[in-house]
């Protein structure tokens, strides 16, 4: 009988995945309707032993997509990927920090190996394997999640990190740059959530 219900399981998981689409970034919690517990977490092992799915980090996987066009292989998610699928999960709002805001705004070309987010979810850590993870720090400031740009919130996130006296004339070139591409109304309103010295850098835009 035990057996009956596992492949019962197995069979909505596999259905369930297949609809999904590959590039799926999944969670054993994501299927708790397919069966009991331990039914859910055997089928899951064992489509992670059989190949069918990847295994990211601890109860986060991955239904492989592959590139079909030069024969590249398995197309990985990004660590972005991962914690934006998280933060689905958990129904919470992240901001990307510290220096991988500087890597988006592509005013550093180094990815860190551990990606920084605020979150208003549970705080946690994520280990990526080879060394990598994420890092999610649980903030109750909502001024942290209140920017309509996204552009804008990374600005201000890589202004702050790089701090007021170690911002170079270059940089802060580059950074205004991206202001074109910030409408009016949401740079009206994002700039009042900047600090002061971030604010007097930008609202003189040329």
């Amino acid at each position: 009988m035990a057996q009956v219900k596992g492949q019962s399981t197995e069979n909505k998981i596999g259905r369930r995945l297949r609809g999904g689409g590959r590039g799926s970034i999944v969670f054993q919690q994501d299927y708790a309707d397919c069966g009991t517990p331990s039914a859910i977490k055997s089928t899951f092992h064992r489509l992670y032993t059989d190949g069918v799915l990847i295994r990211l980090a601890h109860g986060i996987y991955y239904y492989p997509k592959e590139d079909k066009t030069f024969g590249l292989g398995v197309v990985y998610p990004s660590i972005e990927d991962i914690a934006l699928a998280i933060a689905k999960r958990d129904r919470a709002k992240i901001v990307p920090m510290g220096a991988y805001a500087l890597h988006k705004l592509g005013l550093s070309t180094q990815i860190p190996m551990n990606v920084v987010f605020l979150t208003t979810g549970v705080p946690r850590r994520i280990k990526i394997g080879n060394g990598h993870g994420i890092l999610f720090k649980h903030s109750s400031a909502g001024k942290n999640f209140a920017f309509k740009s996204e552009l804008m919130m990374l600005i201000v996130t890589a202004m702050r990190t790089i701090g007021e006296a170690n911002i170079t004339e270059d940089e802060t070139l580059r950074i205004k740059d991206f202001l074109c591409n910030i409408n009016e109304t949401e740079f009206n309103h994002d700039i009042k959530l900047a600090p002061a010295w971030v604010r007097k850098i930008l609202i003189t835009k040329q």
